[in-house]
Protein backbone atom coordinates (compact mmCIF):
# COMPACT_ATOMS: atom_id res chain seq x y z
CA UNK A 1 0.00 0.00 0.00
CA UNK A 2 1.12 3.16 -0.64
CA UNK A 3 3.04 5.11 2.50
CA UNK A 4 3.17 1.99 3.96
CA UNK A 5 6.32 1.37 6.05
CA UNK A 6 9.02 -1.47 5.26
CA UNK A 7 8.97 -3.88 7.89
CA UNK A 8 12.66 -3.30 8.77
CA UNK A 9 11.80 0.41 9.03
CA UNK A 10 8.92 -1.27 11.26
CA UNK A 11 11.33 -2.55 13.20
CA UNK A 12 13.84 0.24 13.78
CA UNK A 13 11.49 2.59 15.00
CA UNK A 14 10.12 -0.27 17.55
CA UNK A 15 13.73 -0.66 18.66
CA UNK A 16 14.60 3.33 18.95
CA UNK A 17 11.19 3.86 20.85
CA UNK A 18 12.16 1.43 23.23
CA UNK A 19 15.66 2.90 23.18
CA UNK A 20 13.84 6.14 24.17
CA UNK A 21 11.66 4.63 27.06
CA UNK A 22 14.91 2.71 28.54
CA UNK A 23 16.86 5.93 28.72
CA UNK A 24 13.89 8.18 30.00
CA UNK A 25 13.58 5.99 32.69
CA UNK A 26 17.64 5.01 33.42
CA UNK A 27 19.43 7.40 31.63
CA UNK A 28 22.12 6.85 28.51
CA UNK A 29 24.08 4.78 30.93
CA UNK A 30 20.97 2.24 30.99
CA UNK A 31 20.43 2.11 27.40
CA UNK A 32 22.14 -1.27 26.43
CA UNK A 33 21.44 -3.47 23.42
CA UNK A 34 19.62 -5.87 25.62
CA UNK A 35 17.88 -3.03 27.70
CA UNK A 36 16.30 -2.20 24.09
CA UNK A 37 15.56 -5.74 23.07
CA UNK A 38 13.86 -6.68 26.23
CA UNK A 39 11.83 -3.28 26.18
CA UNK A 40 11.00 -4.11 22.43
CA UNK A 41 10.14 -7.76 23.17
CA UNK A 42 12.67 -8.43 20.00
CA UNK A 43 15.23 -10.53 20.19
CA UNK A 44 18.75 -9.15 20.70
CA UNK A 45 20.12 -10.65 17.50
CA UNK A 46 16.90 -8.83 16.08
CA UNK A 47 18.94 -5.55 17.17
CA UNK A 48 21.95 -5.90 16.44
CA UNK A 49 20.99 -6.65 13.16
CA UNK A 50 19.97 -2.57 12.48
CA UNK A 51 22.23 -1.63 15.28
CA UNK A 52 25.51 -3.11 15.26
CA UNK A 53 26.71 -1.54 18.45
CA UNK A 54 25.46 0.71 21.37
CA UNK A 55 26.71 3.94 19.71
CA UNK A 56 25.64 3.21 16.63
CA UNK A 57 21.92 3.36 18.93
CA UNK A 58 22.66 6.01 20.74
CA UNK A 59 23.18 7.96 17.93
CA UNK A 60 19.93 7.31 16.39
CA UNK A 61 18.36 8.33 19.62
CA UNK A 62 19.94 11.57 19.87
CA UNK A 63 18.70 12.51 16.33
CA UNK A 64 15.22 12.02 17.63
CA UNK A 65 15.72 14.21 20.54
CA UNK A 66 16.86 16.58 18.79
CA UNK A 67 14.27 16.79 16.54
CA UNK A 68 11.71 16.25 18.92
CA UNK A 69 13.24 19.59 21.43
CA UNK A 70 15.58 21.56 18.85
CA UNK A 71 13.35 22.20 16.16
CA UNK A 72 11.23 25.53 15.94
CA UNK A 73 8.07 24.95 14.25
CA UNK A 74 5.84 28.25 14.69
CA UNK A 75 2.22 27.42 14.69
CA UNK A 76 0.68 29.34 11.51
CA UNK A 77 -1.33 31.52 13.50
CA UNK A 78 1.65 32.68 14.85
CA UNK A 79 2.76 33.85 11.46
CA UNK A 80 -0.84 35.57 10.83
CA UNK A 81 -0.55 38.00 13.85
CA UNK A 82 -0.32 41.38 12.66
CA UNK A 83 2.49 42.66 15.07
CA UNK A 84 5.98 41.33 15.62
CA UNK A 85 6.09 41.60 19.21
CA UNK A 86 3.16 39.85 19.21
CA UNK A 87 4.57 37.17 17.40
CA UNK A 88 7.29 36.75 18.91
CA UNK A 89 5.51 36.27 22.29
CA UNK A 90 3.32 33.78 20.94
CA UNK A 91 6.43 31.82 19.77
CA UNK A 92 8.31 32.17 23.33
CA UNK A 93 4.78 31.03 24.56
CA UNK A 94 4.23 28.02 22.69
CA UNK A 95 8.30 26.88 22.90
CA UNK A 96 7.85 27.30 26.76
CA UNK A 97 4.80 25.27 26.81
CA UNK A 98 6.14 22.49 24.22
CA UNK A 99 9.28 21.71 26.18
CA UNK A 100 7.86 22.52 29.95
CA UNK A 101 5.03 19.51 29.24
CA UNK A 102 7.76 16.79 28.71
CA UNK A 103 10.33 17.03 31.24
CA UNK A 104 11.47 13.18 30.61
CA UNK A 105 12.26 14.75 26.90
CA UNK A 106 14.45 17.98 28.12
CA UNK A 107 16.20 15.58 30.74
CA UNK A 108 17.21 13.05 28.31
CA UNK A 109 18.21 16.18 26.12
CA UNK A 110 20.42 17.03 28.91
CA UNK A 111 22.08 13.41 29.24
CA UNK A 112 23.20 14.14 26.08
CA UNK A 113 24.87 16.94 26.64
CA UNK A 114 26.68 16.04 29.44
CA UNK A 115 28.14 12.99 27.28
CA UNK A 116 28.99 15.36 24.46
CA UNK A 117 31.27 16.95 27.12
CA UNK A 118 33.15 13.80 26.94
CA UNK A 119 32.34 12.80 23.20
CA UNK A 120 33.62 15.76 21.00
CA UNK A 121 31.34 14.40 17.96
CA UNK A 122 28.36 14.32 20.72
CA UNK A 123 29.20 17.66 21.54
CA UNK A 124 29.48 19.12 18.06
CA UNK A 125 26.32 18.08 16.91
CA UNK A 126 24.28 19.10 20.14
CA UNK A 127 25.78 22.32 19.69
CA UNK A 128 24.95 22.84 16.23
CA UNK A 129 21.55 21.74 16.85
CA UNK A 130 21.57 24.96 19.22
CA UNK A 131 23.04 27.29 16.88
CA UNK A 132 20.31 26.25 14.35
CA UNK A 133 17.44 26.37 17.22
CA UNK A 134 18.63 30.01 17.96
CA UNK A 135 18.93 30.97 14.29
CA UNK A 136 15.17 30.03 14.05
CA UNK A 137 14.33 33.04 15.77
CA UNK A 138 15.95 35.24 13.72
CA UNK A 139 13.46 36.61 11.38
CA UNK A 140 10.56 36.96 14.05
CA UNK A 141 13.22 38.93 16.35
CA UNK A 142 14.73 41.11 13.36
CA UNK A 143 11.15 42.14 12.74
CA UNK A 144 10.32 43.16 16.61
CA UNK A 145 13.99 45.64 16.44
CA UNK A 146 12.85 47.02 13.38
CA UNK A 147 9.12 47.75 14.76
CA UNK A 148 10.75 49.12 18.12
CA UNK A 149 13.75 50.67 17.46
CA UNK A 150 13.26 52.79 20.62
CA UNK A 151 12.52 49.70 23.00
CA UNK A 152 15.23 47.90 21.48
CA UNK A 153 17.66 49.99 21.07
CA UNK A 154 20.92 48.95 21.31
CA UNK A 155 19.85 45.35 21.28
CA UNK A 156 21.45 42.99 18.78
CA UNK A 157 19.52 40.42 17.12
CA UNK A 158 22.22 37.85 18.07
CA UNK A 159 21.59 39.32 22.16
CA UNK A 160 17.84 38.80 21.84
CA UNK A 161 17.65 35.31 20.28
CA UNK A 162 20.56 34.57 23.31
CA UNK A 163 17.49 35.86 25.76
CA UNK A 164 14.67 34.18 24.44
CA UNK A 165 15.98 31.07 24.08
CA UNK A 166 17.52 31.48 27.61
CA UNK A 167 13.75 31.96 28.95
CA UNK A 168 12.72 28.64 26.93
CA UNK A 169 15.47 26.96 28.57
CA UNK A 170 14.58 28.17 32.29
CA UNK A 171 11.63 26.72 31.15
CA UNK A 172 12.30 23.11 30.50
CA UNK A 173 15.24 23.05 33.25
CA UNK A 174 12.47 24.01 36.08
CA UNK A 175 9.66 21.21 34.67
CA UNK A 176 12.19 18.89 34.64
CA UNK A 177 13.54 19.60 38.53
CA UNK A 178 10.74 20.23 39.88
CA UNK A 179 7.72 18.69 37.88
CA UNK A 180 5.29 18.18 40.28
CA UNK A 181 5.50 21.96 42.09
CA UNK A 182 5.99 23.58 37.76
CA UNK A 183 3.03 25.74 37.17
CA UNK A 184 3.36 26.08 33.26
CA UNK A 185 0.67 28.76 33.01
CA UNK A 186 2.43 31.29 35.99
CA UNK A 187 5.88 30.70 34.30
CA UNK A 188 4.50 31.82 30.83
CA UNK A 189 2.42 35.18 32.52
CA UNK A 190 5.51 36.06 33.97
CA UNK A 191 7.41 35.88 31.14
CA UNK A 192 4.98 37.26 28.84
CA UNK A 193 4.59 39.91 31.81
CA UNK A 194 8.50 40.99 31.52
CA UNK A 195 8.54 40.83 27.96
CA UNK A 196 5.68 43.40 27.33
CA UNK A 197 7.17 45.60 30.08
CA UNK A 198 10.62 45.64 29.19
CA UNK A 199 12.38 49.14 29.87
CA UNK A 200 14.11 50.83 26.91
CA UNK A 201 17.52 49.75 26.63
CA UNK A 202 19.96 51.63 28.32
CA UNK A 203 23.26 52.35 26.16
CA UNK A 204 26.06 50.29 26.75
CA UNK A 205 28.71 52.23 28.66
CA UNK A 206 30.98 53.96 26.20
CA UNK A 207 28.40 54.11 23.86
CA UNK A 208 27.99 57.11 22.04
CA UNK A 209 24.38 58.69 21.69
CA UNK A 210 22.45 61.49 20.29
CA UNK A 211 20.62 64.34 21.11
Amino acid sequence: MPGQKKPEETRREQILAAAYQVASHKGIDGVTLRAVAAKAKLSHGLVLFHFKRKDQLLKALLDRVLAETSELHAAPAIGRLPAPLDRLRALLRQEMDRLGHNPRRVRLFYDFWVLGTRNPAIGARIGAELDRYRESYRDVIRDVIDAEPARFAHVTPDGLATVIVSFVNGCAVQAMIDPKHFDIDQYLAAADGLLGQLPWARPRRGARTTS
